[in-house]
């Protein structure tokens, strides 16, 4: 049922009102805020025009070399261009990448070797990773079946790392700790970059030769400096996230050391081919254009993320981050506290997407996932959280996770639906 079609009933009328009321409310306490968050495009905007100067970008790197894409100045461009807006000494930026995931998962086999430690110091990964790792599922070639070691640092009480065990946990040869910047299916807080910063300075302090690698997935350019800057030797993400301005239509980046780098290419193509190979399929433009627009994109998304914080938190919801918190990542989570709430809220939000607004998001199993998502994504590109979308584990406490969004009036429309499809279940009262 439409907004117009609504109206038609008194009770509909007034949960429209109500909503349309609650929401203007918020948007005017958010509006400090949002102004912050508008005026901090410009300086993430200079340092990616500076890097698209400094390395020559003109329209001859918009195509690519096909086949093995030996060669390819456009390639070569962007992996510089990407270098030097993610504060890194060197990076690599492929379409060949199918996720975040996937660039994470060549970082980590690229690195590591058979008898190596590999420490998590933000808790238990992202499911995701889970096995990757060897942690849930067998025969499929994880880290475990390689022989490599895996602990884990627990995350206090509060969810935050656990500085004051860092030296136990890193008490036996480590070659690599895993830093997760971003919150995943956490209720804790994602890591600022200075604290990043901290962590690495204490592990380099503790044992100099482990290498510090960060999943950086959700955190591109919500801060002035990335991980890269201050102490890490290697990040990946995804370039559906914010890197990718919502046109780039797939792919992901690993950026940091030279050497490092190289060895996750290698992962990804092969010993001796490393960043070498592999074509652009003439999608450079769109990756090069979407990385001008990811500035203005994750602005937008910080201020839909804190929408959604303020309106759910006037509800009595309890919400993470909080209202006018310190954000390193775009993720706003929101703890709904049953299944029907969950799928009530996602229902709406699709149905104010623009692709698939028809369809019914249910829950169902998703590869690489411990439990069944439900999820709203009527995205232009498939799965792309860069824009507006929201998605959860079908499991205890029923958290919602609300992510991206190329305008925050888009946030704001769905949000009216949500609210008004919750009031109309009886489960809020507007």
């Amino acid at each position: 049922m439409g907004p117009i079609e609504r109206e038609a009933q008194p009770g509909g009328r007034q949960a429209l009102a109500a909503a349309q009321a609650r929401i203007a409310l918020a948007l005017a306490a958010i509006a400090p805020l949002a102004a912050a968050r508008t005026a901090a495009v410009r300086p993430r905007l200079e340092r990616v025009l500076a890097a698209f100067a400094a390395e020559r970008l003109a329209v001859q790197h918009f195509a690519s070399v096909s086949g093995y894409g030996h060669g390819d100045l456009g390639r070569e461009t962007l992996d510089r261009v990407f270098a030097r807006v993610l504060q890194a000494e060197a990076a690599a930026v492929r379409v060949q990448f199918v996720s975040g995931t996937h660039a994470i998962a060549a970082a980590l086999f690229g690195v590591l070797r058979p008898g190596d430690r590999l420490l998590s110091l933000t808790g238990r990964p992202y499911d995701t990773l889970e096995e990757v790792i060897g942690l849930r599922g067998r025969g499929a070639g994880s880290l475990a079946e390689f022989g490599i070691a895996y602990d884990e640092l627990p995350l206090t009480a509060n969810g935050l790392v656990d500085e004051q065990r860092l030296a136990e946990a890193l008490a036996l040869p480590t070659r690599m700790v895993l830093i997760q910047r971003s919150c995943g299916y956490s209720w804790r807080p994602s890591l600022p970059v200075a604290l990043i910063g901290r962590l690495c300075e204490r592990v380099k302090a503790l044992q100099p030769g482990c290498i510090c690698f960060v999943d950086n997935c959700y955190g591109e350019l919500v801060e002035e400096l990335e991980p890269t800057a201050v102490g890490a030797d290697l990040i990946a993400g995804s370039l559906i996230k914010n890197l990718g301005g919502t046109l780039a239509p797939g792919g992901g980046y690993v950026a940091g050391t030279t050497e490092l780098v190289e060895q996750a290419c290698c992962r990804l193509t092969a010993p001796g081919i490393g960043s070498e190979g592999g074509s652009g399929f003439d999608l450079h433009r769109l990756l090069f254009q979407g990385l001008f627009l990811a500035p203005q994109m994750v602005a937008e998304a910080l201020i839909g993320a804190e929408l959604v914080a303020r309106v759910f938190a006037d509800l009595g919801f309890a919400v993470n981050p909080l209202p006018g918190a310190e954000r390193s990542d775009g993720i706003q989570a929101v703890r709904l506290g049953s299944p029907e709430a969950l799928k009530i809220v996602c229902r709406a939000f699709q149905a104010a997407s623009p692709v698939g607004a028809y369809l019914d998001p249910v829950p169902a199993p998703m590869p690489g996932y411990a439990s069944d998502l439900v999820m709203a994504g009527g995205t232009f590109i498939d799965g792309s959280t860069s824009e507006f979308s929201a998605d959860a584990p079908l499991r205890q406490p029923y958290v919602l996770y609300a992510q991206g969004g190329t305008h925050h009036s888009h946030q704001a429309i769905a949000l009216e639906r949500a609210l008004v499809a919750l009031a109309e279940a009886g489960l809020v009262a507007l």
